[in-house]
């Protein structure tokens, strides 16, 4: 194959400004939750691309968008590319977003060179693959890859106690395809790093081998409601207190086992009835772990399971793990991996071998198909933050590296 095919890297940054656009935060990121009119509006933006494009989209039930350039033998499995259109509350620019439209841009390419592929490239925006609005995140290539029900993600829960059913076919995003149970060649998912590394060592390209064993966990504590004033201290049961002793648990479980790089986070807390004079009569404290080896992350899961009865004693609530779910266990397909290697090193690319420690939708599609993650990097590692960004000269290399392996494992 011809080392000299290349993507038009002005084309997609105009993409990439275009969807910056759409929900724009405060601070010059990006502020679109899933299922929003900012999130709609994206999704319009997509489907009008694709429509320009002359590639058929399809959406299925939980709203996962499909754009299909055609292959000359259809009825060969197709290669998947993929990411997300959807961000944080205060994100960045290129986080998931590039992922999409660097497949986009795989497809417009592969027209201007007039290249036909034997297998049919799709390229897959994921419904809710942040967990910004309804937990858990990646929460449709989860029910994709048959892990869930499309019924029980339909009927997840926002902080407003909106629908994900509701809030999906509020925006008119509820298709009519079926989600997941059908066969497929390849997963490609490029995204920045999210870390410091590919940035620091002047590396372009990262090849993700697996990721870091993760597990978050939605934790209910139950008190009671009472006044803040004449209630005595050893009448209360306050859930805002035992909530508050479990996040400090969880940060002590962190640092015991940081010396491997693990972490531990309390990452948000919702409280019933939340009013100053009043006790909290119920808390919901949601947290994650990861790790770089399972055995690491069960020590972890062990230590706070360990710890929970202490709190509830000493805040006089009952306190429970209410839900709890993974990911990143599983490495990725070992042929795409040397696939990638193979073609960087013939396209000259330099390239380190790294592991994910974020949460991506290749990790559920791993689990039924052959998957592979390519990093580009992220200016200082920043990322989840309005201030994200990219250099567009150090993110093209492993989006024609995207281009040269889908084309290869879409013309075998």
């Amino acid at each position: 194959m011809a080392t000299n095919l290349s993507v038009n890297g002005s084309r997609l940054w105009d993409t990439l400004m275009v969807s910056a656009g759409i929900g724009t935060g405060p601070r010059g990121g990006i502020r679109r939750l899933t299922l929003t009119e900012p999130d709609r509006a994206m999704r319009d933006q997509l489907k009008a691309w694709a429509a320009e494009g002359g590639y058929a989209l399809s959406i299925d039930r939980l709203g996962s968008m499909t754009l299909r350039r055609p292959g000359t033998e259809p009825d060969l499995p197709p290669v998947l590319i993929g990411s997300h259109l959807d961000t944080q509350w205060a994100g960045g620019r290129f986080d998931g977003i590039l992922g999409v439209l660097a497949g986009l841009e795989v497809l417009r390419t592969l027209d201007d060179l007039g290249i036909a592929t034997k297998r049919t490239i799709e390229v897959v925006n994921w419904t809710n693959e942040e967990g910004a609005r309804f937990s858990p995140p990646m929460l449709c290539s989860l029910a994709w890859s048959g892990q869930a029900t499309p019924e029980w993600v339909e009927g997840r829960i926002d902080r407003d106690g909106i629908r994900f059913g509701d809030a999906l076919a509020g925006i008119g995003y509820r298709g009519p395809e079926p989600v997941g149970g059908r066969r497929i060649d390849a997963y490609f998912e490029l995204h920045i790093e999210q870390g410091p590394a590919l940035d620091a060592a002047g590396v372009p390209v990262g090849i993700v081998t697996g990721g870091y064993p993760s597990c978050g966990m939605r934790i209910a504590v139950e008190g009671e409601t009472a006044h803040t004033g004449p209630t005595p201290m050893a009448e209360r049961h306050n859930a805002l207190v035992g909530a508050a002793m479990v996040a400090v648990a969880v940060n002590d479980i962190g640092w015991a086992h940081a010396a491997v790089d693990a972490k531990a986070t309390a990452a948000r807390l919702d409280l019933v009835p939340n009013l100053p004079g009043t006790l909290s009569e119920y808390a919901e404290l949601f947290i994650d772990m990861r790790a770089p080896a399972v055995e690491t992350l069960e020590t972890m899961k062990a230590s706070l399971r360990a710890a929970l009865p202490d709190c509830a004693a000493r805040s006089r609530t009952a306190i429970r793990i209410a839900e709890e779910w993974g990911f990143g266990v599983f490495g990725f397909d070992a042929e795409l991996i040397g696939l990638l290697r193979a073609t960087a090193e013939r396209l000259a690319i330099p390239t380190m071998d790294l592991r994910s420690q974020a949460g991506h939708d290749a990790y559920h599609v791993a689990r039924v198909a052959p998957a592979c993650m390519i990093f580009t990097p992220c200016k200082g590692g920043i990322t989840h933050n309005e201030a994200e960004d990219i250099d567009l000269s150090a993110t093209l290399p492993g989006v024609n590296l995207l281009l040269h392996t889908a084309l290869a494992r879409a013309n075998r």
